[in-house]
Formats: structure tokens, C-alpha cells, sequence
């Protein structure tokens, strides 16, 4: 049986039904709607899939528009935009069951020196993977061992996820809480060398912890929820090479949430401290049952 970075990677490889068309697999799980992430990282493929193969994605903005289905196969259809002496452009439109579900523009560029760079430091200092537990020991020990539905979710999840806080059960923990988060993430098994597909898995990874930040000071992030949440639209920027089988840390943090939208961005850094990916999400909140 392939392990989950293998259909990850499965997943991520469309099927191409024209010069300008591609078909993805929708795996058939018990949410609701399907991964807003696995949607983004697709659409990304698709345009990457439409360009020389020499000019790195630096940017991608997305809108989810309606949430997919899970179990149905998703179009992704691509526009041509540009194709520019630096730049590339594509813009994809999934769709699924005849409607859209989800618009994304992507901009490629073409490698050059700029003859200066800088960046800012890591916000926070935090420890280093091996050093804290994973998901599925954080919920072992405070549960005394793993619900069924739980050790399913977590044969399936392509990412190990490790909190650089411990996870927070209960209104006293998150009493004064700031609005910030940090996880480090890795995929669990080795995804190759096309950077095309980094790209494209550290995407479908960016989506799954960046609203955390917006919860965080309202309720825990585990147990019962009080709030169902929808990413609405999210923004990437690529700014340095990186392979998403190797640890990197997500810092993420939320300015403002109000209006029953959370806003959300995050950084992601290598090990060193080199500044990788800048990501930025908002998302719709609304209280269950009320």
C-alpha cells in the first residue's frame, strides 16, 4: 500500500484531456467539502503544467468559491494569459459538476539577480521538530489513546504537523491567548525532484493550519468546535527554493478578525531561518448552531 506522500504526490499528477484541460481526482473522504488545499495545489499544477517548466511560480491568488464535493473529479481549465520575456501568467478555473468552485492566477518568473537581498528575522524562537510531539502523541496522552476517527485521519495525512505550542483543550488554556501560531510541517515520506510538485504540495500544506490563528483566542483548537470555518481566499509568494519533504516552519499569525471573516498570514521558514513562502488567507466564520 503507497503511504500518504505517495498519494499525495498521485493526487497532485492530472490528468491532461486537452492542450488547456485537466482532470483531478477527488478522493472520497467524510468531509463535507472537499480540502480548499488540495483545490489550490491542483489549480497550481495545471498552470505549471502549461509553461516551459523553466520559470519558478512566485506568486498564486485564489478565490474558494463554492465549496467541491468530495468524490467528484474537478476540471481545471487554463487561460494563456502571458507569456513575457520574464514573466508567465495563467489563470485556472476549476470546475466541478458544471459550476465554479475556485479561480486561481498564477505568475511565473524566470530566474535573475537582482544584486541585493535582504529579510527580516523569524518573529520567534521555537523548538526544533524532534524536540515536541506529534499530533497523534498530543492526542494519545491527553485522551489515553487515539479515537478510531482520529487514527483514520491521521493513516491519510500526508503532512507530520508538529505544534510548537502544546495544543490547547479548554477556555482556560487559551485565556489571553495572542492570536499566533507556529507548526512545523514536513511531508511524511520523500515526493521526488520535480519542484513543480514542491510547490505544489507545500501549497496543499499551507492551507491546512493558517486559520488556527484566527481561533485561537475564541475557542480551542481541540475538542468540541462552536465555529465552522471556509477559507475564502488565500495568497502565496515563493521567495526562495525549498523542498516540502524537509521541515519547515509555518509562523502564522491573525491581525484582525471581525465582520465574521478571520484574516490570517503566515511565513514559512527552513530550518536556517531563510524566509521561504509568505502566505496570506481569509476566511468565513460562523457560530455552529446559532
Amino acid at each position: 500500500m503507497t503511504n500518504p506522500a505517495e498519494r499525495l504526490v498521485d493526487l497532485l499528477d492530472l490528468e491532461r484531456i486537452e492542450v488547456n484541460i485537466f482532470r483531478g481526482r477527488s478522493p472520497e473522504e467524510s468531509l463535507q467539502r472537499v480540502f480548499g488545499g488540495q483545490v489550490a495545489g491542483q489549480a497550481l499544477v495545471a498552470a505549471g503544467r502549461t509553461t516551459d517548466g523553466e520559470r519558478p511560480v512566485h506568486s498564486l491568488h485564489a478565490y474558494f468559491l463554492r465549496p467541491g464535493r468530495p468524490g467528484v473529479p474537478i476540471v481545471y481549465q487554463v487561460e494563456r494569459v502571458r507569456d513575457g520575456r520574464s514573466f508567465t501568467t495563467r489563470r485556472v478555473t476549476a470546475v466541478q459538476e458544471g459550476r465554479t468552485i475556485f479561480n486561481l492566477t498564477a505568475s511565473f518568473h524566470r530566474p535573475e539577480e537582482a544584486g541585493f537581498e535582504h529579510q527580516l528575522p523569524p518573529a520567534r524562537i521555537v523548538p526544533d521538530p524532534e524536540e515536541l510531539p506529534t499530533v497523534a502523541d498530543e492526542v494519545r496522552e491527553h485522551l489515553g489513546g487515539l479515537p478510531e476517527a482520529f487514527e483514520r485521519m491521521a493513516r491519510r495525512q500526508p503532512f507530520d504537523i508538529r505544534y510548537a505550542d502544546r495544543l490547547r483543550w479548554t477556555q482556560e488554556e487559551i485565556k489571553d491567548a495572542d492570536p499566533r501560531s507556529a507548526v512545523w510541517m514536513r511531508a511524511v515520506g520523500p515526493l521526488g525532484d520535480d519542484p513543480l510538485v514542491h510547490t505544489c504540495a507545500l501549497t496543499y500544506a499551507s492551507d491546512m493550519t493558517l486559520l488556527d490563528a484566527v481561533r485561537i483566542p475564541v475557542e480551542p483548537l481541540w475538542g468540541p468546535r462552536g465555529f465552522d470555518m471556509a477559507s475564502l481566499d488565500h495568497a502565496m509568494w515563493f521567495h526562495r527554493p525549498f523542498r516540502a519533504d524537509e521541515w519547515f516552519l509555518y509562523d502564522q499569525e491573525s491581525p484582525i478578525a471581525t465582520g465574521g471573516r478571520g484574516l490570517a498570514r503566515g511565513r514559512i521558514y527552513d530550518r536556517s531561518g531563510q524566509l521561504l513562502v509568505s502566505v496570506v488567507q481569509e476566511g468565513l466564520f460562523r457560530r455552529l448552531n446559532g
